[in-house]
């Protein structure tokens, strides 16, 4: 009793010192008590913050990897376009073990020896050298991913660059005849091809006749300095000749002319007919099977046969043609033919002549039957 009465007292000294006060219901702890006191309370668990990711973020980034070599073996990132005059050597590098070129079709056309292209151990290089006023254009590489002998391209990796060489009184980019035909199809964009050598050229498109030029307001028409001026939905009143104007340094030019051509076959496969000359043939007479095509002026046809005496090597003459016929209101057609003629029938001849006309679009059969009478 003695013992607690001193340590209350002693404890009321400690309070009067400090100036704190017990807490009520509370008393203090015997000596070795355990003076964590254990608690049940629940604790949630801080669960880190993820920050919102724009949705782009999941869709690969694209890396250019073209670089433009300079001299004394410097080197720069080529901008989107580049201007330099003719006879300029150009090298481009782009990184990769195995490298994709695309480069204007005019060096392709003639196979130039001015341009090579070669593959290194860690890049791709292109090199053109004497360069012309031709030769404008994009050129552009791409990583490609192989597996054996099939590759894909890598469209993560690429690099591009249009380059308009500028040539002495040369304005556009020459054309290799004086006068072009541009189809106008219905279902899709027409081009009149009249690039500029000169990146800061003013460039306008008039109509022959009536005289009068004709606006690009980006509804009808539309300019492209990598392609010309684009007819974004053609239609028969655009038909007929234009002309593109340049205009550069106080200087000014004019293209060739362009004949527009209305197109009325739309594109898809072969529309397709067959006609024999006669159903029922006697022995020793000649017969002759027409298949026919109406089709889009710059699309060409080939043509294929079956015939009955085809397994027997049966001999047999088959001609291909075409040509260009307007049927009214300026619409142009092509008129794509095949004949196959057998001469002094005879009973291994008759039964099923097939047709098969194919485009870039598909594949059309046909078939007519010829009996031996």
């Amino acid at each position: 009793f003695l013992i607690l009465m001193h340590r209350r007292i002693s404890l009321s000294l400690v309070c009067a010192v400090t100036g704190q006060h017990l807490p009520k219901n509370k008393r203090p702890k015997e000596p070795g008590e355990n003076r964590i006191k254990p608690t049940n309370k629940k604790v949630k668990p801080k669960i880190p913050k993820i920050k919102d990711r724009d949705s782009a973020d999941s869709t690969p980034k694209t890396q250019s990897i073209m670089m433009q070599v300079l001299d004394k073996g410097r080197f720069q990132k080529p901008a989107a376009t580049l201007s330099l005059l003719a006879g300029q050597s150009v090298e481009l590098r782009c990184k990769g073990s195995r490298i994709g070129w695309s480069y204007p079709a005019y060096l392709d056309t003639f196979k130039d020896s001015r341009i090579s292209v070669k593959q290194n151990e860690r890049y791709g290089q292109l090199t053109l050298v004497n360069s012309t006023s031709a030769d404008t254009g994009e050129f552009s590489c791409w990583g490609q991913l192989c597996s054996g002998y099939i590759c894909r391209k890598d469209e993560t990796k690429t690099g591009s660059t249009y380059i308009f060489f500028t040539e002495k009184g040369e304005l556009f980019v020459p054309s290799p005849s004086y006068f072009d035909v541009v189809y106008l199809n219905p279902d899709r964009q027409a081009v009149v091809p009249c690039r500029v050598t000169v990146l800061s050229a003013k460039v306008t498109l008039h109509r022959e006749f009536p005289a009068k030029e004709i606006p690009a307001n980006g509804t009808d028409v539309v300019y492209d300095m990598k392609r010309g001026f684009v007819y974004l939905q053609p239609h028969s009143e655009h038909q007929g000749v234009v002309y593109c104007r340049a205009e550069a340094g106080g200087r000014s030019q004019i293209s060739v002319k362009y004949q527009l051509l209305y197109v009325a076959v739309p594109s898809g496969p072969p529309s397709t007919t067959i006609l024999a000359s006669s159903n029922k043939v006697k022995s020793g007479d000649d017969v002759s099977v027409l298949c026919t095509v109406l089709g889009e002026p710059d699309v060409e046809v080939e043509f294929t046969w079956i015939f009955p005496g085809q397994k027997d090597e049966r001999p047999v003459t088959i001609q291909d043609t075409w040509r260009l016929i307007h049927r009214g209101l300026g619409h142009t057609t092509r008129l794509s033919q095949s004949v196959i003629t057998v001469e002094d029938f005879e009973t291994i001849d008759a039964g099923y002549y097939i047709c098969t006309a194919q485009n870039l679009q598909g594949q059309t059969t046909v078939a007519t039957t010829v009996e031996f009478s």
